[in-house]
């Protein structure tokens, strides 16, 4: 029976079987905003307001205002209600999100009293924000003076984000493409901002548009899961109702057609190699036409698979055999936009090259719109997305939230927000089009035959960080210089009063306000995944009876401790290569694609952890991979021939696979410089974190640049070490096979794995020592950035202390005041945050996107103090409800089954995970200052990593000689 309130209209009401939901969609009476409740079983509740805001200029207007809205509102007058949340409640999702023509603010819980609290805080939020001049100064941007002698200089926490942002040449590389595609609409702007243009906006500007956009009549709503379908009505009109109908003009204007296509070309700031130049990026895109239903969307990410989905894929293939190149740029047609944007390239190119590049592209698609795409490669695409669709796995997303974007594609352009959540006839129609030329068509009609094509080149400019830093002086010394001595004292009591707004305290009364769990909403007891375990041929055989509708669940563990130091670098790249080389039957196409014919995929990674039971270090190869039980026969040969007879002599293409990995991490450098940071800084403490530093941080990189030269000089020795690999790592007798599955599929499964295992070698491997030695040391790592990642650690157990579970519950509550505080909204960095692993010792404080370097350490080593003020119990309250609502995220029926295996091969047993948490429930004021100790200790004894631009870097050395030994890196 439909749900209904007499303020909403009930416009549709359909059952949409692909996911399991019942779609009701709602008209609001008064004010006409569109709701969208998917009642269904899921019991990771979600709820989601977007509203359309199409910006006019870069100023970063939109972002600025996403992060404004959660600093205060009408019913919760505090200053970051956002980061009350953040700190304590059961989240499964909390974060808001701009985007070219949208604002999203989803929130997800399991919990039913949590979620209604999470709704409640996000309505009137949006709605009733209070939008301060001092939010709108501390969030987008403002001068700040600290004396009449300093140097005036610009502040704000979205102005030095999207500073992080264009320092990464990915970045200035889409912004420049997605500007030239669209000049005529508001794709044609920076969304998030541009740091030129930022200082541009003004407080009044920035109240207008939320004025404009943040109204009933522009809101798209999403519910989904079990709650109660009546009271989402209800909820949402307590806040509709204040407000008149307001027709909103937020409609994104299509981009007029061109008849020929375009060039666009531009710079970033990097280093030059005068003897190879590798510093250029090319990409062909297109600006398509607004796909119409659900099978154009569906064709359209079919086709992007076939074309370059994967490392077998034909333009892929194309592009990276080239030698042009060192890995692929875009990767197919994305939907995001009204009229979606098409795109295909190379970086790590010789700017020369450009036009090779597309000419290159351009001719791959003609000869394939020609001579079309084998029925293997259309089965493999087609049985991948069919897999992917109706196992409805979203990862660590809430399923809520991919239904919320799926619809909202369509829905906030006028189109039906019900329609993409299908899937069974489109699909259907496709596979019976596949085989008659729709793909190949698809193809002169989309790319070939579309006019509307920008051809987008950046290359390097060594000088340009120099220059842009030069020219925001120029321009903040000619403002300074048009003060006068009262203009001056205005800004520098200006600066001085944000920074005591800043530092002071909520009122209790309005803290109170904010809705909370208490510690009696909690489960006491932990959470128990069933396991059974056995002998399985000399391999040690897990199997987890879980729910799996269907699907097998599998993961083949390999230990990595029998493999000595010097070959562990080489894993990445050895675990690509036994998929992506092909065996001595099938090349390394065949296999791609007998691989999406007959599974929903396999992959390859490591794990790594300090054990618990003997503080050793876990370390383990898996190979991984799922399929229904009639394939999985199927699956079990094709993982077969990876592990024993992958091509390891395949020269060009571990050449090629070096690269990308190679201008991968480049690229990682500045949107995840916090976790290299981290990787690096622990890197001296313990096996577990040196082994991760070698596999995935600066020294990995550094070996990849190495790597690929060897492979030239003295490819012998590199494949010699790949054979080594294999044949020392694959052995039964130090192997884990791990099985998610109904128990009525095991029967068959068991007899199937036996069989595989029996084919595996035995052999009799001793362990191998690393001779790994503590050598914690601190450094300065220069990148062209124009912000910086600070990080200082140490290892606790080292310095003496040994802590319990409730440290988690003091670094919540220190991440969430003190470090949020000191970092973010007073020293402007987009983020600021300590880690702690208990199993290992290991503890890190680190920034992101950071303006600052000195002073961010001097807030680290404040911490102590800030413990040892201690916490009021609201306060400890919300941080345990945190800490514990993080450990009982929910997980799909594959996650389960893994980390109920990862816990064993850690010592992580059920009575100490049971432990644990008791001790997080028990969290007093005790723990707060024996962490405090702690902390204490690292300020004196920890040590620094910094990656960061070379004048921060060089400055930090100046005013305290010897602080950081000084890497070139980029």
């Amino acid at each position: 029976m439909a749900s209904s309130h007499p303020a909403f209209e009930l416009v549709r009401d359909e059952k949409v079987a692909e996911i399991n939901s019942q779609a009701q969609l709602f008209r609001h009476k008064k004010t006409g905003a569109e709701v969208l409740s998917l009642v269904n079983e899921d019991e990771n509740k979600v709820f989601g307001i977007t509203f359309k805001t199409p910006p006019e200029d870069s100023t970063g207007i939109a972002h600025i205002l996403e992060h404004s809205v959660l600093c205060g509102s009408r019913k919760y007058p505090v200053k970051k209600p956002f980061v009350e949340l953040l700190k304590g409640s059961m989240h499964t999702f909390l974060n808001a999100m701009t985007f070219p023509d949208k604002t999203a603010y989803p929130v997800a819980s399991a919990n039913l009293k949590d979620f209604y609290n999470l709704v409640d805080v996000y309505l009137d939020a949006v709605f009733f924000p209070l939008l301060t001049e001092d939010t709108f100064e501390q969030e987008g941007w403002h001068y700040e003076l600290e004396s009449a002698d300093a140097p005036l200089v610009y502040k704000g926490v979205v102005f030095n984000e999207m500073k992080g942002v264009f320092s990464s040449p990915d970045s200035v590389m889409h912004d420049q493409t997605q500007r030239a595609l669209y000049p005529d609409t508001t794709y044609g702007k920076s969304s998030g901002g541009d740091p030129k243009d930022i200082p541009a906006l003004t407080y009044e500007q920035f109240k207008r548009f939320h004025q404009k956009f943040y109204h009933p009549s522009n809101a798209r709503v999403v519910f989904a899961g079990d709650d109660a379908p009546e009271k989402r009505l209800a909820i949402l009109d307590e806040v509709f109702s204040q407000f008149d109908a307001a027709p909103v003009d937020a409609e994104v204007k299509l981009q007029p057609r061109w008849n020929a296509p375009r060039q666009v070309s531009g710079t970033y700031a990097g280093p030059i190699d005068p003897e190879k130049r590798r510093d250029g990026m090319v990409s062909v895109n297109w600006m398509i036409d607004p796909p119409e239903g659900r099978e154009e969307t569906l064709s359209h990410g079919i086709l992007s698979y076939l074309l370059a989905g994967n490392s077998a894929a034909p333009l892929r293939k194309k592009l990276t055999e080239s030698a042009i190149g060192e890995s692929m740029l875009g990767g197919g047609i994305s939907t995001w936009l009204r009229q979606p944007m098409a795109g295909f390239g190379l970086k790590g190119i010789d700017p020369a090259d450009a036009e090779k590049v597309e000419k290159l592209i351009l001719d791959t698609l003609a000869e394939l719109a020609e001579t079309g795409f084998s029925e293997e490669q259309r089965e493999a695409a087609l049985n991948t997305f069919e897999f992917h669709l109706r196992e409805q796995n979203t990862g660590g997303q809430p399923r809520g939230m991919s239904y919320m974007f799926t619809a909202l594609g369509a829905w906030l352009h006028g189109g039906d927000p019900l329609a993409p959540l299908t899937f069974e006839t489109a699909l259907e129609d496709l596979k019976q089009k596949a085989g008659q030329g729709h793909f190949e068509r698809e193809i002169r009609r989309l790319f070939l035959d579309n006019p509307h094509r920008v051809t987008s080149k950046i290359e390097a400019d060594p000088e340009k960080g120099a220059r842009e830093a030069k020219a925001e002086d120029d321009k903040l010394a000619a403002v300074r210089a048009a003060m006068d001595d009262a203009a001056i004292k205005a800004t520098q009591d200006r600066t001085e009063r944000l920074k005591a707004l800043q530092e002071e305290v909520d009122r209790p009364e309005d803290l109170a306000k904010i809705p909370t769990l208490t510690l009696g909403d909690l489960d006491r007891e932990i959470r128990t995944i069933p396991t059974d375990e056995s002998d399985l041929v000399g391999a040690r055989f897990l199997h987890h009876d879980l729910p799996t509708l269907g699907i097998l669940y599998l993961d083949l563990g390999f230990d990595l401790k029998v493999l000595g130091a010097d070959l562990l670098p080489y894993l990445p790249l050895f675990g690509r290569a036994l998929l992506q080389t092909g065996t001595s039957k099938e090349d390394f196409v065949s296999l791609t694609q007998r691989i999406g014919r007959t599974t929903g995929g396999i992959a390859q990674h490591r794990s790594l952890a300090t054990k618990l039971d003997d503080g050793g270090t876990a370390a383990w190869f898996f190979l991984s991979g799922k399929s229904v039980p009639g394939k999985f026969g199927d699956m079990l040969e094709i993982m077969s021939d990876v592990l024993l007879d992958a091509r390891l002599d395949n020269r060009d293409r571990i050449r090629q696979m070096a690269l990308e990995e190679k201008a991968g991490f480049e690229a990682r450098m500045i949107p995840a410089g916090n976790s290299i940071v981290d990787t690096r800084l622990k890197a001296g403490l313990t096996e577990a974190s040196w082994v991760a530093e070698q596999l995935g941080g600066i020294s990995y990189l550094q070996f990849l640049r190495n790597l690929v030269k060897r492979i030239d000089s003295d490819w012998e020795s590199v494949e010699a070490r790949f054979r080594q690999i294999r044949d020392t790592l694959f052995n039964r007798g130090r192997m884990v096979v791990n099985l998610t599955a109904d128990s009525s599929l095991l029967g068959d499964a068991k007899s199937s794995l036996q069989s595989f295992v029996s084919g595996l070698p035995q052999r009799d491997t001793a362990e191998q020592g690393w001779g790994f030695v503590a050598a914690p040391k601190s450094e300065g790592l220069v990148i062209q950035a124009q912000v910086n990642y600070v990080g200082k650690g140490a290892n606790l157990k080292a310095l003496g202390y040994e802590t319990s579970a409730a440290s988690a519950v003091v670094l919540r509550f220190l991440n969430t005041t003190y470090l949020w505080d000191k970092v973010r909204v007073q020293g402007g960095a987009y983020g600021g945050s300590s880690r702690f692993d208990l199993s290992s010792g290991n503890f890190a404080f680190l920034s992101y996107r950071d303006p600052n370097l000195l002073k961010t350490l001097d807030v680290y080593d404040g911490a102590a103090k800030a413990l040892r003020a201690g916490i009021g119990e609201t306060d400890l309250t919300r941080s345990i409800i945190g800490v514990i609502g993080d450990s009982d995220r929910p997980e799909f029926v594959d996650a389960k089954g893994y980390s109920a295996m990862w816990r064993l091969l850690t010592g992580t047993t059920d009575a100490i995970r049971q432990q644990r948490r008791d001790e997080i429930l028990g969290t007093s004021n005790a723990d707060f200052l024996a962490l405090a100790e702690a902390v204490e200790a690292i300020r004196d004894k920890g040590h620094v990593v910094v990656l960061g631009g070379e004048a921060a870097i060089s400055a930090a050395n100046d005013k305290r000689p010897g602080l950081l030994e000084v890497t070139k890196v980029l």
